[in-house]
């Protein structure tokens, strides 16, 4: 008798790690491009809705305080953050802030470095505004106990801009490094502050950062699409 010697069936071909390492690095890839065509969408979102001088503004709110101010948070500008160097915008850009007194008296409105702020208002009853929901619009503010009435802000010397008087008043700067305050006070320094407020951005590079996020998200695709396909045609 003749015996009959049965060969089991050959392996199925396994993925080499290269072609693992392909396939992985073009998921990566396609994750990213993903990021990038989100983020670019958003910047021109952002560059579309500017204004015909060029800011992103907010709706105008109403602020108000029973102390003698109100002030931001300490708002930082870090170094690191890319400068823009062309066009119109100076450093980090412009803002832009509209106020007016609701009750028809002069208002003041000013930006200054915080520890010039804080020294001014030291002692003095202030507001400082801590939070803002924009929908609906609800603003939480945290007060600052104080007997003392402070100067009339506009005979002050520290202020970087500022602006002052009755009606709708606008305040304009070019945005620096450092730590700043925006202040809105009565013009005499009294106490009860009650305006309508509004802020606004100007970014030149929001259109330019759009476009290139959008044009780097394209090239990232196709590198996955390379990568992925060169992955899956090795043995």
């Amino acid at each position: 008798m003749t015996a009959t010697t049965t060969l089991p069936p050959p392996a199925p071909p396994t993925r080499s790690g290269s072609r693992t390492a392909a396939i992985a690095v073009a998921s990566v890839m396609a994750a990213l491009a993903l990021s990038a065509f989100a983020l670019g969408g958003v910047a021109l979102w952002g560059d579309a809705q500017r204004d015909d001088d060029g800011y992103l503004s907010t709706a105008t709110h109403q602020y108000t305080a029973s102390t003698s101010a109100l002030t931001t948070e300490e708002i930082d500008v870090d170094a690191d953050v890319p400068r823009w160097v062309g066009g119109h915008d100076a450093l980090y850009g412009n803002m832009r802030m509209r106020v007016e007194s609701r009750d028809g008296g002069p208002v003041f409105a000013g930006i200054a470095r915080t520890s010039d702020v804080e020294r001014y208002l030291a002692g003095a009853s202030h507001t400082v505004v801590t939070d803002v929901d924009t929908d609906p619009f609800d603003a939480q503010y945290s007060e600052r106990e104080g007997a003392r009435r402070p100067a009339a802000p506009d005979g002050e010397d520290f202020w970087v801009a500022t602006t002052e008087g009755a009606g709708q008043r606008t305040l304009d700067w070019e945005v620096r490094e450092g730590s700043w305050s925006v202040v809105v006070m009565n013009a005499d320094g009294s106490r009860g502050v009650d305006a309508d407020v509004s802020a606004g951005v100007r970014v030149a590079f929001l259109g330019p950062l759009g476009w290139s996020l959008l044009g780097g998200g394209v090239l990232l695709l196709l590198g996955a699409a390379g990568v992925g396909y060169a992955g899956l045609r090795r043995r």
